[in-house]
């Protein structure tokens, strides 16, 4: 089988689009998987990593603030779709993969023009403009979250798979994990991100999180501050004074994820469906605070359908304190039973046969 993947922008993107071409490497090690990205996205450090040939078109996300700037849109979208067109004309796909961001679109017209079987994956429970825009364009939709599929029109293409999680994370345990890393087995272990860039005001209970805990023998706080906020952080730190024990890790970036992850007892993150759903397969428990600035507030229902069944504790953000924060995270830690109760329902939320499905759906169609 010849596969063309796409997705772009975000490891929530890129990740996803990975795990679906592992799958089909797995399944068929003789076929042939190419990655098309763009410039702008952090696909052009990941995917090359990852073992996949990868190529780029240009690709705009809309902004509506001015009708200039949506025409430039427009031509972006046009350029890269000539540009994919070349890249189709080629490689000669059998299959156009996408999982979101606006590279999907000029790829996905491209393989649509080509005449290759075109598929999208929707991560989220409110799909982007993009992937609405896509609809029409593609055989199938695979749904990460049912709740998503009120908002397409044709029913009869959507297929309710769950989120593509990498194969590594199903494999680590707690043990392992924390003998490569080189953790105590005994401690209780919090991880806190908020994406590869960060999030302000995780970072900001967060590090008062880390001031209740340091020095406490048998926990451990690693604290993913993201990029933009790595040297804040430790200024901030210095500033008061804080000396900073060794049971407290402070990272501009968590990886390798399903390192930390299998790692840890509690995660403390945002909601995006890829962190849900890796964390769910880790069987994790969790304090999900989705991001107030998303399309559709989908990050809400994200962390909604695992807190509903006992796997997350879900607080927005405009209710978000540190007290409260410190209150769950120490409540799981004094209340062992309480956090295998959360690890359990955490666990019965994971999307185990994801790829499964996208894999078998595609494969009977070509």
């Amino acid at each position: 089988m010849r596969v063309i993947v796409t997705g772009g922008g975000t490891g929530g993107h890129i990740y996803p689009a990975i795990a679906i071409a592992d799958k089909i490497r797995e399944m068929e090690p003789d076929s042939e998987i190419l990655y098309i990205g763009n410039e702008t996205g952090l696909e052009k450090e990941i995917v090359p990593k990852a073992g996949y040939d990868f190529e780029m078109v240009t690709a705009m996300w809309l902004d509506r603030s001015h009708l200039t700037k949506i025409f430039k849109t427009g031509w972006g979208v046009l350029k890269g779709t000539a540009e994919a067109r070349k890249i189709m004309k080629r490689f000669r796909p059998d299959v156009v993969i996408g999982t979101g961001g606006y590279v999907c679109v000029p790829v996905l017209l491209a393989g649509h023009q080509f005449g290759a079987r075109t598929y999208l994956h929707e991560q989220n429970a409110y799909p982007g403009v993009a992937n609405r825009f896509l609809e029409r364009y593609v055989k199938h939709i695979f749904l990460g979250f049912p709740d998503a599929a009120k908002y397409f029109k044709e029913p009869e293409k959507l297929v309710d798979a769950g989120n593509p999680v990498r194969r590594s994370f199903f494999q680590l345990t707690r043990e392992d994990a924390r003998r490569k890393l080189g953790f105590p087995q005994d401690a209780f272990i919090i991880l806190s991100f908020g994406g590869s860039l960060g999030a302000e005001k995780i970072n900001e209970v967060a590090f008062d999180l880390m001031e209740a805990v340091n020095g406490q023998e048998k926990v451990m706080l690693i604290f993913g501050t993201g990029k933009w906020y790595y040297e804040a952080t430790r200024e901030k730190a210095r500033e008061k004074n804080i000396r900073i024990r060794e049971n407290i890790l402070i990272r501009d970036y968590i990886d390798p994820m399903d390192q930390y992850l299998a790692a840890c007892d509690v995660v403390i993150s945002r909601s995006g469906a890829l962190s849900v759903a890796e964390t769910t397969v880790c069987g994790k428990a969790s304090v999900l605070i989705p991001s107030p600035n998303v399309t559709g507030n989908h990050q809400y229902y994200n962390a909604k359908a695992v807190a509903d069944r006992g796997g997350a504790i879900l607080i927005e953000e405009k209710d978000l304190t540190s007290e409260k924060l410190i209150e769950e995270v120490l409540h799981l830690k004094n209340h062992p039973e309480d956090l295998a109760a959360m690890s359990r329902a955490s666990r019965s939320c994971a999307p185990d046969r994801a790829l499964d499905i996208i894999y078998d759906t595609i494969r009977k169609e070509i």
